[in-house]
């Protein structure tokens, strides 16, 4: 349900990633102490993971290069864990929650990531896992080359694009929210010969209590959850 925000953030994550380390070492605090950097750096990482929502598909790579960049080790993990508070969940957790709890469950999640990097810091520190050095644009933006890497990456877009067709040929589309449904799995409403695709109990409400609000049509019809092979 997050494809069109997805793909929008991997690619506005490859615009950040060209940018050049001028701009990311301005981000970050040089001439202070190592705590003080620490924190901030943990600051700024989730700051700038909300702000490209790039959630798990290209966060991976724009932290190698916030790493080539001067963030500290604890700020990269920060950021990469802050992709459960990227602008469309945050939104999705508005839509379900409200506004007051989903900015509890953002200040929450915030807070955790914090001390998870910490920890995570700590713990590399102490056994000595952290690199020594940064890599260059080079490493980063290298050549492509038939390897391991190259294979993996072809084996993984035929599994999605497998996946994807399933999903398109399998879902429908909810009338409430927007959001795409299992047919198997969803709510069904018949109205007016119209087979309805419902996602959740709330859907299921919304609708029931106002079908023409969605359908453009008067109607009724009992709704009822469909169930799936392995309930039967």
């Amino acid at each position: 349900m997050l494809w069109k925000e997805i793909t929008i953030g991997f690619f506005l994550a490859g615009f950040i990633a060209l940018l050049g380390n001028d701009f990311f070492n301005g981000l970050f605090i040089k001439h202070a102490g190592a705590g003080v950097r620490t924190i901030e750096n943990l600051i700024v990482g989730p700051i700038i993971a909300v702000l490209s929502f790039v959630c798990s598909i290209g966060n991976v790579p724009l932290a190698a290069v916030l790493w080539s960049g001067g963030i500290s080790f604890a700020g990269v993990m920060a950021f990469i864990f802050a992709d459960l508070i990227v602008i469309p969940i945050i939104l999705i957790y508005r839509k379900y929650y409200g506004w007051t709890f989903a900015l509890r469950i953002v200040a929450l999640m915030f807070v955790t990531m914090v001390l998870a990097a910490l920890i995570v810091d700590g713990l590399f520190s102490a056994v000595g896992l952290i690199p020594t050095t940064r890599p260059t644009r080079g490493d980063i933006f290298g050549s492509v080359h038939l390897n391991y890497k190259l294979v993996f990456n072809a084996v993984g877009l035929v599994v999605f694009g497998v996946l994807f067709a399933m999903t398109m040929r399998r879902g429908a589309t909810d009338p409430v929210c927007g959001m795409k449904v299992d047919r198997k799995k969803a709510f069904v409403s018949e109205r007016a010969g119209r087979t309805v695709f419902l996602c959740s109990e709330g859907c299921q409400a919304a609708f029931e209590a106002d079908p023409s609000a969605y359908l453009g049509e008067a109607g009724t019809g009992q709704l009822r959850p469909v169930r799936s092979s392995a309930q039967e």
